[in-house]
């Protein structure tokens, strides 16, 4: 049993490291280039929580970058294997399904770690953030990452091909996470946008994971902590339910 699910787990790190000029440099480019622009324009003019403008932006960046990717490895994945065909492969195997869960899931928060930890290292040469919680900083990361892995396995078995995920990351993920305060503050909003981004869930990952940088936040950390850890239960719940039916994988 162990050794399928690590079998499962060496095979999906290898598909994104061996591209990772593609999967882990791309989206630290991405993130820099989002950096330069912003701290450029608003550095000189924006104090957040009294942190300056760029030092409030990179842990942000950090968790949007990481969420994305985490959401992106497992979906891709998933519907690069159903339409070459070579799911049949994973599925044959006496792998249970939480093992098949676990083996995606623990891949994509890897590929989290990684891009987050290449988007940290190249932006401290505009700004070096304070890091007084590093336990929620490791926290809300591997549990954002794990919700979005999760996700990225639904989006995957949901669709039937490319374009039908294409359109679920730009119509869902890219608003989720770009809406969710990785460049202001929810106090910046009207009061009627600060009602809608309570409803988003990235946007307490994002906050809990600022907290462990600076020790100030929009919402308490631990009513962050509550969300975040509730979505990723949902979330894996409903991963688990498909992968048992067998929903799009085995009929």
């Amino acid at each position: 049993m162990i050794s399928g699910f690590r079998t499962l787990l060496f095979k999906e790190v290898l598909r994104f490291w061996k591209v990772n000029f593609q999967t882990i440099a791309a989206p630290v480019l991405t993130a820099l280039l989002y950096l330069m622009i912003f701290s450029h324009v608003l550095e000189a003019q924006v104090w957040v929580h009294g942190v300056a403008y760029t030092s409030f932006l990179i842990p942000g960046l950090v968790m949007m970058s990481a969420l994305q990717n985490a959401f992106a490895n497992s979906s891709s994945s998933l519907i690069q294997s159903k339409v070459t065909g070579s799911v049949i492969f994973v599925l044959l195997p006496p792998i249970s399904y939480v093992e098949f869960f676990f083996a995606y899931v623990v891949a994509a928060v890897l590929r989290a770690l990684m891009v987050a930890l290449g988007v940290l290292l190249i932006t401290i040469w505009f700004a070096v953030p304070a890091m007084v919680a590093p336990q929620w900083i490791l926290l809300f990361l591997v549990l954002g990452g794990g919700t979005m892995g999760a996700l990225g396995m639904i989006a995957g078995i949901w669709a039937d091909k490319f374009d039908q995920l294409a359109g679920f990351q730009n119509f869902l993920i890219m608003p989720l996470t770009m809406l969710s305060g990785v460049f202001y503050s929810l106090h910046s909003l009207p009061g009627f946008w600060q009602q809608v981004s309570r409803f988003n869930p990235v946007f307490y990952m994002i906050d809990g994971f600022r907290f462990g940088f600076f020790g100030v936040s929009d919402v308490p950390p631990e009513n962050s902590l509550t969300v975040v850890g509730t979505s990723f239960l949902l979330v894996s719940a409903a991963t688990l339910a498909l992968l048992r039916s067998g929903y799009k994988l085995r009929s």
